[in-house]
């Protein structure tokens, strides 16, 4: 009985592994999708904040168990980048931002961390709802002293950076 008792735990906990193995697979999957892919909703979000949108890049994806489609773009000479669920609903938008433009303690605090680093893409990440957007945190590409290419995650007070490497495209 001890036998097929322990037959069961062990095929369950497998499974349980093998479905949160498939299910996070799913949710990283991006798919490059053309401009006239998007749904007229997701399209319609895209206009009404930046009418003169020029799209360069389109990705669907699923994020917790819902489809987002990432959608890069530059408006009047700025990049942006904007997270529209299917329905049209704005989840994220990042404002490609100057230097001269970050506060103090965000720039102190890549100094500080990244001495001599050159930094090559700064993005205000900012979570949106309804028409209203407010500043979570600034993403920053850069490459340190040493040559090694960075993705980095600052909050807006500086206190807080997180670091990957940059991805390839970026």
């Amino acid at each position: 009985m001890r036998a097929i008792l322990s037959w069961v735990i062990v095929s369950a906990v497998a499974g349980f592994v093998m479905l949160g193995t498939l299910a996070w697979a799913d949710e990283k999957k991006a798919e490059k999708i053309s401009e006239d892919k998007l749904p007229k909703k997701v399209m319609d979000t895209i206009k009404d904040r930046f009418p003169e949108a020029k799209i360069t890049s389109a990705e669907k994806e699923t994020e917790d168990g819902k489809v987002v489609y990432d959608i890069e773009l530059t408006h009047k000479g700025r990049k942006y980048e904007m997270d529209i669920q299917e329905d049209g609903t704005l989840i994220e938008i990042e404002k490609q931002v100057d230097i001269k433009d970050l506060p103090k303690a965000v720039t102190k605090a890549l100094e500080t961390k990244y001495p001599n680093a050159k930094l090559e893409e700064i993005m205000e990440v900012n979570k949106a709802k309804g028409k209203k957007e407010t500043p979570d945190h600034y993403e920053v590409v850069l490459v340190t002293a040493d040559k090694k290419k960075l993705e980095v995650t600052v909050s807006l007070d500086g206190k807080t950076i997180k670091a990957e490497k940059a991805e390839p495209n970026k």
